[in-house]
């Protein structure tokens, strides 16, 4: 378990990420790595085109299309352990709730370029981007399934807005392009059995390359109006509840969802 989750939290909100080095054993890796690639070879196969054309990641892993009860009870347990949910708490100490899962993976077009970015760009306008890093906290963790390139941040962006290199190459103005280098970013590698914790509306990107397969679980602080971000169906039927070693993740998501509707 980790032994300073003051010491985390401080590093995270000064920089807007974490890492923790050899935190799953082996066999924790292994046995999600079963079970996300059951995933992964169904999505693939049902996405050929999109796979082979364009994708670099795939949503929705805990849902029922490609998983069998059990594996997806398997899955929800891992998310929900107890190594996890210390490094969650010590982020968002109250009511941490679960969003979504992503898996990133290679593409398979050698042409295609990593690419920086704010998760929020893709729902907010230039002066809304401004205000989410801001008020919104969704936190990915990222758990790599064999050793990668990593991700490269640019620290502290989750708390303040672009200079102008950063938002030129971001946003694609003045002639520059979004998988240019930054002056700013910095790249950490990752091996199987670290954890990355990482704010969702930083700047950053994933390094294409090398056996690239990453689980992220996706969770976000309640007082951010998310809920209706997510998926139902990536949510733990009400018959898995009690197959849970710790459902509370779900149960605050749960939750919020029943009162908006």
């Amino acid at each position: 378990m980790i032994d300073n989750p003051s010491q985390l939290k401080s590093h995270y909100d000064q920089q807007g990420y974490f890492v923790i080095r050899d935190y799953f054993t082996g066999a924790e890796i292994s046995s999600l790595r079963e079970v996300v690639l059951k995933f992964h070879q169904l999505w693939k196969k049902d996405n050929e085109t999109f796979y082979k054309e364009e994708a670099f990641n795939s949503s929705l892993i805990t849902g029922s299309e490609y998983l069998s009860f059990d594996d997806r009870v398997k899955l929800f347990n891992f998310i929900s352990s107890k190594k996890i949910m210390a490094v969650v708490e010590s982020v968002i100490p109250a009511k941490p709730s679960f969003m979504n899962t992503q898996l990133f993976f290679n593409p398979v077009n050698p042409q295609q370029k990593d690419f920086w970015h704010r998760d929020c760009q893709y729902d907010h306008e230039v002066e809304e981007q401004k205000k989410a890093i801001l008020e919104t906290q969704v936190v990915h963790l990222r758990v790599p399934l064999f050793d990668e390139l990593g991700l490269e941040l640019v620290p502290g962006t989750h708390k303040r807005w672009d200079n102008e290199e950063e938002y030129n190459v971001r946003q694609e103005k003045k002639g520059r392009l979004s998988s240019e280098n930054l002056s700013t970013g910095k790249a950490i590698k990752l091996a199987a059995g670290d954890l990355l914790v990482f704010s969702a509306d930083m700047i950053h990107r994933g390094l294409y390359g090398m056996d690239r397969l990453a689980l992220d679980i996706l969770v976000f602080d309640p007082a951010g109006d998310f809920a209706d971000y997510v998926d139902d169906d990536c949510l733990p039927e009400t018959s898995m509840l009690s197959q849970l070693d710790d459902p509370s993740l779900y149960m605050n998501t749960l939750h919020l969802k029943s009162i908006k509707r």
